[in-house]
């Protein structure tokens, strides 16, 4: 870790805790679209179905269900694997820029897998699943088998990991739409968008967020792979690391390079930084570690009020920096998760304070700690809201469970 001189101004626990809540639109809820929304928080942690749903309605003002699940059905938003080698809701745009970003550390991956891909030849592998995929959506299952056929001596679940790795694999529709039911089928981001592959990108291109066409009936996507949207958005390429050092900072700042690093799951993100450092601001937290800001970014006093807050499990907010002290106190550490089952959390005054399920008929609240009267009447108020805005028209109890030792 990098240490700033003694003269950087230092920015407490519960200074950097308002900040992030402000970029994280979870001191305050945002007038902002899902869309726009998705884009800001450079998308939202999605390896089950429902939890990017319960993420914007955390932050957002007015949010329902339905506004998400259109985006998905009109290619507006997809489900991609990007950062940390899990799937992310993203913007169209984004799915099309980050995920090249990122693919240095899907190369890393690959290495994980190096003995069950003996005398397989990557570049191969990736342009016959790529065939496979845009022919058809393919389930991994499917995608297994399909290049068992061409390497049959390797491992059949490292042939199907190395087309995720090598190639920008997006879940279909209507997997990830509300209330609907689909399992995972895969194609290219590129043929989903009806954006041109890698192979015939042109030489320079610019950034645009153009939005495809919506699709013929909102809501009912299908699987099959019809044609690209006749108005796809253009072929991007990676997006610069500075320019998301940027986007990240907007969106998690202040932080430090290893922040960057583990949301990002890349290395070497310290030359970007440095590039910057003349348009950032530097600050450091209580141990010396040094912090990038923008200089325009809200930094709420650390007395804010900081209203109580339902998560899913693995919200980026507890996951998007290498000092999660700003969010997660110390004693809680490792109290949210067991093994690699997350569970749903809270916030109270800003921090994590507890988990939560709903049950039949209940939303069933856990503490890790005592809480006050008035903290459980702040919670209980912002029970309803989420319920009503997730489920309108459906009845639960509020339970307030035993607290988790």
């Amino acid at each position: 870790m990098t240490k700033t001189t003694a003269t950087a101004p230092v920015l407490g626990t519960r200074a950097l805790n308002r900040a992030t809540l402000e970029r994280q639109l979870l001191l305050r809820r945002s007038p902002l679209s899902a869309k726009a929304a998705v884009e800001h928080l450079l998308g939202l942690q999605a390896q089950n179905v429902k939890p990017p749903y319960y993420a914007l309605a955390a932050r957002l003002d007015g949010f329902t269900p339905e506004e998400l699940s259109g985006l998905l059905a009109d290619r507006e938003v997809v489900r991609i694997v990007t950062m940390r080698s899990t799937i992310h809701t993203h913007t169209a745009a984004d799915a099309l820029t980050l995920r090249p970003l990122v693919q240095p550390a899907r190369d890393r991956e690959l290495t994980n897998f190096r003995k069950g891909l003996v005398g397989v030849d990557l570049d191969r592998l990736a342009a016959l699943a790529r065939d496979l995929v845009e022919a058809e959506p393919r389930t991994m299952k499917q995608l297994r088998e399909a290049l068992q056929t061409e390497w049959p001596d390797a491992d059949p679940q490292a042939l199907a990991i190395a087309a995720r790795c090598k190639l920008p694999l997006v879940q279909v529709t209507p997997r990830g739409l509300w209330g609907k039911s689909g399992q995972v089928a895969l194609t290219t981001a590129e043929h989903w968008l009806g954006a041109p592959t890698a192979r015939t990108m042109p030489p320079a291109t610019t950034s645009s967020a153009a939005t495809p066409p919506r699709a013929a009936a909102r809501g009912a996507a299908s699987s099959a792979p019809t044609a690209p949207p006749s108005e796809a958005p253009p072929a991007e390429t990676a997006q610069s690391p500075d320019a998301t050092v940027l986007r990240y900072l907007a969106a998690f700042g202040p932080a430090s390079v290893k922040d960057m690093q583990t949301w990002a799951g890349l290395t070497r993100l310290r030359e970007a930084f440095e590039r910057l450092r003349s348009q950032l601001v530097t600050f450091r937290d209580e141990s010396g570690v040094e912090l990038f800001d923008l200089p325009e970014a809200p930094r709420p006093d650390a007395e804010t009020p900081a209203p109580p807050r339902f998560l899913p499990e693995f919200d980026n907010l507890l996951l998007s920096h290498a000092d999660r002290t700003r969010v997660v106190p110390a004693e809680y550490w490792g109290r949210s998760w067991v093994g690699n089952q997350a569970y749903c959390t809270f916030l109270v005054d800003g921090f994590l304070a507890g988990v939560w399920r709903l049950e039949e008929g209940a939303l069933v609240i856990e503490p890790f700690g005592t809480l006050g009267k008035a903290q459980r009447a702040e919670l209980e108020e912002e029970a309803v809201r989420m319920l009503d805005t997730m489920h309108p028209g459906t009845s639960y109890d509020i339970r307030f469970g035993t607290v988790m030792p």
